[in-house]
């Protein structure tokens, strides 16, 4: 088993010396010189200045290593060393090479080690390591006593630094309730934690909707004077206050920011306005506003300008919110639906139902798109006015979103891993046992300059399976210290992961290449962690990728980006978006990665799937200023992005600059992108220009440009440029679809031309698509009658009763199609209970059974059949058998069922009898 503090049990200097003296160890001199005490290291930390040598002949040593429980002499040498932690460091790996074995002198070092800040690190690492690899992990109250007590009794100062690593370990393993307790216990003790500890222990608790338990936490900090917070921590309890719709709790957090000293960024002003627009303080809203703006380097976000609109809306000033938005739109931010809606409305509510119309005409020209709330709201205020022919919105066909389609081209695929078995002859050393590694190690640092050797060597050594130690890792750093073997360390690696059941965690496998490249003396590289991310991404591993990818920003790695722009795609491909957009900027903010074309052609596709082009424009924009050249992909989604956002000189522009370069072709996707956006725009003569300039090019329309050349001439009455089309997609293609017909319809039927309707319905109809579109005014008219028959009904409550008689029907019908199936075929019913396993369990005891039958009474009782009816085979029920359950109650406890006759359910009668109980209980104990 792998040691946690040393690299390795035996370090050749003392395996050698074994070979030479036949006596143990114990019998020999005590502690070795200080310049000849290997270091393996504590699997510590940070930079590691001294890492060992491979192979020492150490002789004549003076001193012995002292026995596993001998602690008083470990701790007599750790006092001598207080004052130098990294010779007190080499010493512990030394004297306690095998295990967590922790006692005093563990405590001590802690202590040592933070004394120095060059030693925080190292700190910091053993107490997260101890953390995690304690089994049961181990209570704060028993750790925080121990790092008292051991401050104390050696004379070191109680300093908070230890308690907060201690902290910050809890809360990496994700034990959140041992992360307060150790607060808690800091509190107690006077000790101020770090605040970026307490901010990642507070987040914990916001994520688990423990936000009372977080603001409690820190209100008993700030009492005590030990920790008043920082941004973070307003952001955060701003964030969970207005998450619980307590938006004074929020501005009492962003006061108290203020007060001392913290200087608001764009997201601490953004939450404040916010929370003023909840409370409806829209002068310190509009302050806020102006103040945040007066400051150049803060930019006001879509989302504080939303939630003042709605503000202002609520409260009937609507001139107010209007000019609001144009200052929005002004500053080049695009309004989002929810201050649309809002608008349209403030509009109708003060009766001009025309200014909420153009709003709407407008959201449907040049976005954003509407949704179900816009059309409510604008149904219901229309109805109202009684203007029934508002009531039919046409759709608008839209341009299907690009799916990401995968992950980059792989120029590199790993080589064919026969080689990997070879026949080694005439080697002059004996072949170990399978477990004596350390002859292994000894043997592959001598070959450490000829990986071909080397390979051979441990495929000879180990050619069973892959039983992984210290010997595989340090082959996999002899193999990357050479380009030629490159391929090899990818393919082990490879193998490696792909093999192991259960698969490793990134975790372990990157401490195992850190650990093995200082203890021999190799460089710490970024290529073997980007062939661990690699072998994740290959093996589907998308999350063990991406803590592969965070682990080597800790270690300042650049991962290459082939490999990130591997895993970007699967988390596209699985919808996490979002998460894709956060690891790749936490990349570029670090410096590490800034991409390729690649990179930008996958978020590019997923913003535009996302609906946010002002993102893939942004994303262009940023590729382009690192030094990309445009291909024609890059080229094409920037192009699509302009026209979503309706920067139709943008995308002409891009288009005539991809046109001149030969070498790039322009796609139809491309070209019906900008014919769509014209259309759209009312400028049908440059889109039917455009379309020529296509097919001149000698690319073919397609039926989305066709059919939006269609609708464009149809709204500009010229119907037989639209028919002429038609018949030319019916001569040459694209064959219509059912849009294409609907849009015919529609328009000729305006223009009663009922001819040429029914024609293009009968068509339509060959297509299997006739079921989709209301034909004439006739059916309109009926579906406006029907509309005002369900509300009308729906108020009387008749509409209650008919939509349960028909779920009953529906349940009555499975169920006798489940009888027939199961008499006929003995397959196991279709309609299965909806309850949960709790509650089938409860169903299936006496009493359980009883509960059923009253409740199956009560409904009976109230004449609610077709709530019976749902309710028996929802809860697994034979029907009608809560009558015989009722009867069998009667019989064995002598219960008259019929004692209240129609006047109350039994269920009642139970309830009245538990009532009168509780009352005689509480008079008799009042007797007593």
């Amino acid at each position: 088993m792998r040691s946690l503090l040393a690299f390795r049990k035996i370090p050749p200097p003392f395996l050698l010396r074994w070979l030479i003296h036949s006596k143990p160890f114990c019998s020999q001199s005590r502690f070795p010189k200080e310049s000849d005490n290997p270091s393996p290291q504590a699997n510590g930390s940070a930079s590691d200045d001294n890492p060992p040598t491979s192979v020492v002949v150490v002789a004549n040593l003076s001193t012995t290593k002292p026995e596993q429980k001998d602690e008083s002499r470990v701790i007599d040498a750790l006092l001598d060393r207080r004052n130098d932690p990294e010779s007190a460091l080499r010493f512990y790996n030394w004297a306690r090479p095998g295990s967590f074995e922790v006692g005093n002198s563990f405590w001590l070092l802690i202590h040592i080690l933070v004394s120095s800040p060059e030693s925080h690190g190292r700190a910091r690492d053993l107490l997260q390591r101890y953390v995690s690899s304690s089994s049961p992990m181990t209570m704060p109250k028993v750790l925080v006593t121990n790092l008292v007590e051991s401050a104390k009794s050696f004379g070191f100062e109680v300093k908070a630094l230890p308690f907060s690593y201690l902290l910050n370990a809890y809360t990496r393993e994700r034990r959140t309730d041992y992360a307060v307790d150790c607060i808690n216990l800091m509190i107690e003790l006077g000790l101020p934690p770090y605040v970026r500890y307490v901010n990642n222990t507070l987040s914990a608790l916001v994520r688990r909707n423990s936000i009372n338990e977080a603001k409690e936490l820190y209100g008993k900090m700030v009492a005590t004077g030990l920790v008043a917070g920082d941004k973070a921590t307003a952001h955060l309890l701003m964030r969970a206050s207005l998450r619980e719709e307590k938006p004074e709790e929020a501005l009492e957090v962003f006061s108290k920011a203020i007060e001392r000293g913290e200087e608001p960024d764009g997201l601490l002003y953004s939450l404040a306005i916010q929370a003023c627009c909840k409370t409806v303080n829209l002068g310190m809203a509009f302050g806020l506003l102006r103040e945040m703006k007066e400051k150049k380097k803060l930019c006001v976000s879509q989302e504080t300008y939303t939630s003042v609109i709605v503000a202002l809306v609520k409260q009937d000033k609507v001139e107010e919110a209007v000019r609001l938005k144009d200052e929005m739109v002004s500053d080049g931010i695009n309004m989002n639906v929810i201050a649309a809606t809002s608008l349209i409305k403030g509009h109708c509510k003060n009766s001009d139902l025309g200014s909420a119309l153009e709003i709407f005409r407008k959201m449907e020209r040049e976005g954003p798109s509407p949704n179900r709330v816009t059309f409510s709201v604008l149904m219901e205020w229309f109805s109202k006015n009684g203007d029934m022919e508002k009531f039919r919105f046409p759709k608008e066909s839209g341009n299907p979103s690009p799916q990401a389609n995968g992950s980059a081209s792989d120029e590199n695929p790993p080589t064919s891993s026969s080689s990997v078995v070879v026949v080694v002859e005439n080697l002059s050393t004996t072949k170990p046992e399978q477990k004596d590694e350390s002859r292994v190690i000894d043997a592959l640092l001598d070959r450490r300059n000829d990986p071909e050797s080397a390979l051979r060597f441990y495929n000879w050594a180990r050619p069973g399976s892959f039983e992984v130690g210290d010997s595989f890792w340090l082959l996999i750093n002899i193999l990357v210290s050479s380009p030629e073997s490159h391929g090899r360390a990818r393919d082990l690696l490879q193998r490696y992961v792909s093999s192991s059941s259960p698969m490793t965690m990134p975790k372990v496998l990157v401490t195992n290449l850190v650990e093995s490249a200082k203890s021999f003396g190799f460089e710490v590289k970024a290529l073997p962690f980007s062939y661990l991310l690699n072998a994740y991404t290959r093996e589907r591993r998308t999350d063990y990728a991406v803590d592969c990818i965070n682990l080597m920003i800790e270690l300042g790695l650049p991962p290459y980006v082939r490999y990130v722009n591997n895993t970007l795609s699967a988390l596209v491909r699985r919808n996490s978006i979002n998460e894709a957009k956060e690891l790749y900027g936490k990349m570029v903010a670090t410096g590490l990665v800034a991409g390729d074309k690649a990179t930008a052609h996958l978020l590019m596709r997923a913003s535009l799937r996302e609906e946010k082009p002002e993102e893939a424009l942004e994303v262009f924009s940023e590729a382009i200023e690192r030094g990309e050249e445009p291909d024609g992909l890059l080229y094409s989604l920037a192009i699509q992005a302009c026209c979503k956002t309706v920067n139709l000189g943008m995308a002409f522009g891009l288009l005539r600059e991809m046109k001149e370069k030969k070498k790039l072709c322009v796609s139809q996707e491309t070209y019906t992108s900008v014919i769509v956006a014209l259309v759209k725009q009312d400028k049908v003569e440059e889109a039917v220009r455009l379309k020529d300039e296509m097919v001149s090019d000698g690319i073919n329309m397609n039926v989305i440009a066709a059919t939006s050349l269609i609708k464009g001439h149809c709204k500009n009455g010229d119907l037989g440029s639209a028919l002429e089309i038609f018949r030319k997609m019916e001569r040459e293609g694209p064959s219509p679809n059912s849009v294409t017909f609907s849009v015919l319809i529609e328009w000729f039927s305006k223009n009663g031309d009922m001819e040429r309707v029914l024609e293009f319905y009968k068509k339509m109809e060959a297509l299997g698509s006739a079921s989709c579109f209301e034909m004439d005014d006739y059916t309109r008219e009926m579906m406006d009658l029907k509309t005002l028959v369900t509300r009308t009904l729906e108020k009387k409550g008749v509409l209650a009763k008919i939509r349960a008689e028909l779920r009953a029907s529906v349940f009555e019908a499975i169920e006798e199609e489940d009888r027939v199936i199961q008499n006929s075929q003995g397959l196991p019913p279709a309609l299965l209970g909806n309850c949960n396993d709790r509650a089938r369990r409860l169903h299936a005891s006496p009493s359980g059974r009883l509960l059923s039958a009253l409740v199956c009474e009560y409904l009976n009782w109230a004449q609610l059949n077709h709530t019976l009816k749902v309710y028996q085979p929802e809860c697994n029920l034979a029907k009608d058998s809560w009558k015989s359950e009722l009867r069998d109650f009667s019989s064995n406890s002598g219960y008259e069922l019929n004692r209240n006759g129609d006047s109350k359910p039994l269920l009642l009668d139970v309830l009245d009898g538990f009532f009168k109980f509780e009352v005689l209980s509480f008079l008799s104990f009042s007797s007593l």
